[in-house]
């Protein structure tokens, strides 16, 4: 599946120091520098059946962000992302508008590359689609099964089975969210999990291959039998096989560190043994809407291709998202844009002039605040600081505007 095109990352003076950023899985902020020579991050992809909101692009801008720092410390990133085009959420819309799954995924995908092409959002080096990489899943799944660390279920009133994943056999589950038992079950089941699967050994046991359904897209399983790969073991699998582990950054929004990156990681290590999964995870908080979070399921959604067709420039979206700390939840207003737009006229002016504050301090600040666990709101208040005082006449540096613009586009990916 191919990516979207990739923008210019313009170069700025100096290098950039070390990224600290919070890692989900030890509950603090860590340095975030490659294990090797590549800095090494997985980032879970769309589901692509409806258009993306803020609060994925609230994701994809933060680690896109993260991709930057890295860039900017003299790093070289190896980025994969996949699209989970194979998913009953997808099946379900397909068959209520009545078109063909596939179909909608590509009208969603094409979307989504739009709308990360707007947004300046550097793209990942391998952009994976769960069906072309089905075959491979499912080896995985029979890896686990043949190991004895997974078995089937008969699914209910049909032939075939389901397989799951025996947790029993694996140690490492929780060490990833911390979470107790309790804090899992009262969110297992709107996450996709099925706790009251009769038969299951664990109700946290996570479905590796779904079994072949009357009516249900299925694909060639092999000695699986007919069906499709489950949600968690997809992101496993493309991880092994785009990446290898231990690799440095996992990510994804905060509704994704149970179960989603607990199952991965889980299933890694019975793939795998004793070797770590990701080194480091972070997650982007969730951006609310009339009081809840934004979801499709809620329907409270504010699309990114409806705020361009409505004329928003995609660089007021995407100060906006980068005026609320990635770890803060927080809720989008309209005032939100008026604030961003207000902001981007002053900069542009304060460039606009004939000479402009010291550049050198500024570049600083901002690398400072981005690498203290991706401060951009003080990134955004430091360049306010500075185009005051550029406005203001304090400036007499011809050459400033210049580097500060470049270094706008380079760490904050905001292009003006």
């Amino acid at each position: 599946m191919i990516s979207w095109p990739a923008p210019f990352l313009p170069r700025i003076p100096g290098t950039g120091p070390t990224l600290h950023l919070y890692d989900t899985s030890a509950g603090q902020v860590r340095s975030l520098a490659p294990a090797g020579r590549v800095f090494t991050m997985y980032v879970c992809g769309i589901t692509p059946y409806d258009a993306t909101h803020l609060g994925h692009a609230a994701t994809y801008v933060t680690f896109d962000v993260i991709q930057r720092a890295i860039r900017d410390a003299g790093h070289a990133v190896r980025y994969v992302q996949n699209v989970t085009d194979v998913d009953d959420p997808l099946f379900e819309r397909a068959d209520r508008d009545g078109v063909d799954f596939r179909d909608l995924a590509r009208w969603e995908i094409d979307l989504f590359r739009e709308d990360m092409t707007a947004l300046a959002v550097l793209p990942p080096d391998e952009y994976v689609g769960v069906e072309e990489s089905v075959p491979m899943i499912a080896g995985k799944v029979l890896e686990l099964l043949e190991a004895g660390l997974a078995y089937r279920l008969p699914i209910p009133g049909a032939d075939g089975t389901d397989i799951y994943l025996d947790l029993a056999s694996e140690p490492t589950f929780g060490k990833v969210s911390g979470w107790s038992r309790e804090e899992m079950m009262a969110v297992y089941a709107d996450r996709g999990g099925d706790p009251d699967r009769p038969g299951k050994r664990d109700a946290f046991d996570p479905l590796l291959w779904r079994g072949a359904r009357a009516g249900e897209p299925a694909w060639d399983g092999g000695p699986l039998g007919p069906g499709r790969p489950g949600w968690h073991i997809e992101c496993t699998a493309i991880t092994l096989e785009h990446l290898g582990i231990p690799f440095d950054l996992n990510g994804g929004g905060s509704d994704l560190v149970f179960p989603h990156h607990e199952m991965s990681a889980t299933q890694a290590f019975g793939l795998h043994g004793d070797v770590t999964f990701a080194r480091h995870y972070a997650h982007q908080a969730m951006v609310g809407y009339h009081g809840a979070k934004m979801s499709k399921s809620k329907g409270n959604l504010v699309f990114v291709s409806a705020l361009r067709r409505d004329g928003v420039d995609p660089m007021v979206i995407r100060a906006t998202l980068l005026d609320h700390h990635y770890r803060t939840d927080w809720e989008y207003t309209d005032a939100d844009l008026e604030r961003a737009t207000a902001r981007l006229d002053r900069w542009r002016a304060a460039l606009s002039g004939n000479a402009a504050a010291a550049a050198e301090p500024l570049v600083a600040t901002i690398r400072e605040r981005v690498c203290d666990d991706l401060d951009t709101p003080g990134a955004l208040a430091a360049v306010d600081d500075w185009a005051q005082e550029s406005l203001a006449g304090k400036g007499t540096d011809p050459t400033a505007a210049g580097v500060v613009a470049r270094t706008l586009d380079a760490l904050l990916g905001i292009r003006l």
